[in-house]
């Protein structure tokens, strides 16, 4: 189809709600009109008593593909996502290979173009040794570089202070870092590991991977930004702690220095281990109660920019081994919209802080062309969101490849009815149209 006229809606867009129709064509938003627009179209989406919200971004994601394919796929993932009204994603390069070539990087803009459902983008990886490579990525046409400066493996960890420098000083485009102190984390877990041995409670991995561990390679990050002017983005913030580090002065396109939350540093805390183990076992750590809701106040006060998932599916086989040994990550793009809108229900969050958050702010961010907003001229990504229509989350309504959730059993208060993607409605009440897949984003820098 090539028009999609949505009419009745409740739309919600820079910081206004407000009764209207929005018409589509070509892939485009044509016309919003408050009221009707009085046109006809090749689909018709009577959208009343629901919201209609601009598609998510996620600017933070891992689909596995390739190499760990047992876990998720971008096929399965994405799917996952558009149902959960996530329409793009910007997604991490330690997968395996690990993509830290141009050549691997283009491979993997290979894989998108052909199964994501959702528009995509995909993370250059620095190591501490491809530096040369890592000058080469296109700032027009990827997302970012990546920088694990803890909880990785192998020659992706980079925590030389002189290899940072030279990435720091030398990249000219937006860089996303993994903020935890190694060698915190290392001496932790031996002291830890000497006193249980592999049985290690699962309520403990707040105290491994610990505010000390991730201060330090935060506080690192922000020093390093500061002396060379970089773009940075610290992601996953996960403590009260680091909340100094950030200011909310600016505005969001003026800021050299950012970060970014995810739905599960705002929804569980360390009692929550008693229950979910290592569903919830994350690097950085799930911490205290008083770390969530300093976070969740940090995201009103815009020291806190974004609000995404670090989704990171691994299987229930894997997750049931001993501490050590159950690897950290749950699944989350099929869940974040409705978990961050149950904030709105109990009147915690906005309807529209919530779509700034999710949607406007991470394409002010990372600059992303012509998308992120409810906008006459800018590709059609829209959700419709019915803030009445509830459903539990079940194993038979999972649809990450690995089949579990955190939040499985959990009665959520919305519902996400339809998904359009760059003009396609890829998702209608349950239903996929995969006769079209995303596109890949491009960025105004």
């Amino acid at each position: 189809m090539d028009s999609i006229l949505i009419v009745n809606a409740t739309i919600v867009n820079e910081g206004e709600v407000f009764e209207g129709d929005v018409y589509i064509r070509g892939g485009r938003i044509e016309k919003i009109h408050k009221g009707q627009v009085g046109q006809n179209a090749d689909k018709i989406i009577d959208a009343k008593g629901s919201f209609l919200l601009p598609g998510v971004i996620d600017d933070q994601v891992h689909f596995r593909e390739p190499g760990l394919i047992h876990k998720g796929d971008i096929y399965s993932e994405s799917m996952a996502a558009v149902a959960g009204g996530v329409t793009s994603y910007m997604e991490m390069p330690n997968t395996v290979p690990n993509t830290v070539t141009q050549e691997l990087l283009a491979e993997k803009y290979e894989i998108g173009k052909r199964k994501s459902l959702a528009n995509y983008s995909f993370y250059f990886g620095a190591t501490n040794d491809n530096l040369e490579e890592v000058l080469r990525t296109d700032r027009e046409n990827v997302c970012g570089i990546k920088v694990f400066m803890g909880s990785s493996t192998g020659n992706m960890l980079v925590d030389n202070v002189k290899t940072l420098e030279g990435i720091f000083s030398n990249v000219d485009m937006l860089i996303a870092t993994h903020c935890e102190d190694e060698s915190t984390i290392r001496r932790n877990s031996e002291l830890y590991r000497r006193k249980y041995g592999e049985e290690v409670p699962m309520e403990l991995h707040p105290d491994i991977r610990s505010r000390e561990a991730c201060f330090l390679s935060s506080s690192m990050a922000v020093e390093l930004a500061k002396k060379y002017g970089t773009k940075l983005h610290i992601l996953h913030i996960s403590t009260a702690n680091e909340l100094e580090l950030f200011d909310n002065l600016l505005p969001l396109d003026q800021k050299r220095i950012t970060s970014e939350a995810c739905i599960h540093h705002l929804w569980f805390s360390r009692e929550d281990y008693k229950i979910k183990g290592s569903l919830i076992k994350w690097n950085p750590a799930v911490k205290e109660e008083s770390d969530r809701e300093a976070i969740f106040q940090a995201l009103l006060e815009n020291r806190i920019d974004v609000l995404a998932t670090d989704h990171a599916p691994h299987t229930i086989e894997e997750k049931q081994n001993t501490y050590f040994k159950a690897p950290s990550g749950g699944p989350l793009v099929q869940h974040s919209l409705v978990a961050a809108f149950e904030f709105v229900k109990t009147g915690r969050m906005t309807i529209e802080r919530l779509v700034e958050k999710m949607c406007h702010n991470p394409a002010i961010l990372f600059q992303v062309t012509s998308r992120g907003f409810i906008r006459e001229g800018y590709h059609a990504d829209i959700v419709i969101l019915d803030p009445n229509h509830s459903w539990r989350v079940e194993t038979s309504n999972i649809l990450y490849k690995c089949g579990w959730s955190p939040f499985e059993g959990h009665l959520f208060s919305s519902s996400v009815t339809h998904t359009i993607v760059s003009g396609h409605l890829v998702y209608e009440f349950g239903k996929f149209d995969e006769s079209k897949t995303g596109e890949r984003l491009r960025f105004d820098r």
